[in-house]
């Protein structure tokens, strides 16, 4: 993905306070169509805390981390002992990103520039991830193997890569058809990469989520 595509997918005093604020999706496309509402989209908190089960000392990276909201609540979940990477391609989103992250102490996030869709590109040691995640990020780009395929490689055994996006009943207000995820390919894609499906669920009203964990 360059520069010129779409963006690939605040420490307010404590994670409560986050948990109000819901995550407007993290795209231009998704931007646009933002109108329906904060209440109405991802509550990234909840997922990170308590389906994903983010613990202290986890090493996580937001891949396509767009605005940076689950970077920022997976930095505070995985403490001073934790890392996370935030990887986008396009490099002002990132400065943002850490501008934010300096201004309130959060000094556990790193930034990394890579395009997702070239798997080895991303400068995190291979299968050192606690972690992956993958949010609003595979509707913007055809590569969704590739993408898969590279947050795969820098997971360890036993690590979690976390997919969500777009659900394909959300007419009206998600991206058009053809941009739209396919819930069955990404799942035979997982299964290419030796990944297992641990969990499906409702992401949030216009999205779904799968968890895999990496054999």
């Amino acid at each position: 993905m360059s520069e010129t595509q779409t963006n690939p997918s605040v420490n307010n005093q404590n994670v409560n306070q986050l948990n109000k604020d819901e995550i407007m999706a993290t795209s231009t496309l998704a931007n646009q169509q933002s109108s329906l509402g904060k209440s109405e989209l991802l509550n990234f908190g909840n997922i990170l805390k308590n389906i994903l089960q983010l613990q202290p000392g986890n090493i996580v990276a937001d891949l396509g981390a767009g605005g940076g909201l689950f970077t920022m609540q997976a930095a505070r979940l995985v403490g001073d002992r934790g890392q996370v990477y935030a990887v986008d391609v396009v490099k002002g989103t990132l400065g943002e990103i850490e501008s934010k992250a300096r201004m309130i102490g959060l000094y556990n996030i790193k930034i990394i520039w890579s395009n997702l869709e070239i798997v080895g590109a991303t400068k995190i040691p291979e299968g050192s991830l606690d972690f992956a995640l993958l949010v609003n990020i595979l509707f913007q780009s055809k590569k969704h193997y590739e993408i898969i395929a590279e947050g795969t490689r820098l997971l360890k055994s036993g690590g979690k890569l976390l997919i969500i996006d777009w659900s394909n009943t959300t007419q009206g207000f998600a991206p058009p058809d053809d941009l739209q995820v396919d819930q069955e390919k990404i799942q035979g894609y997982a299964q290419q990469l030796d990944l297992k499906l641990l969990q499906s669920f409702k992401a949030g009203k216009y999205h779904f989520g799968l968890i895999f964990e990496k054999e």
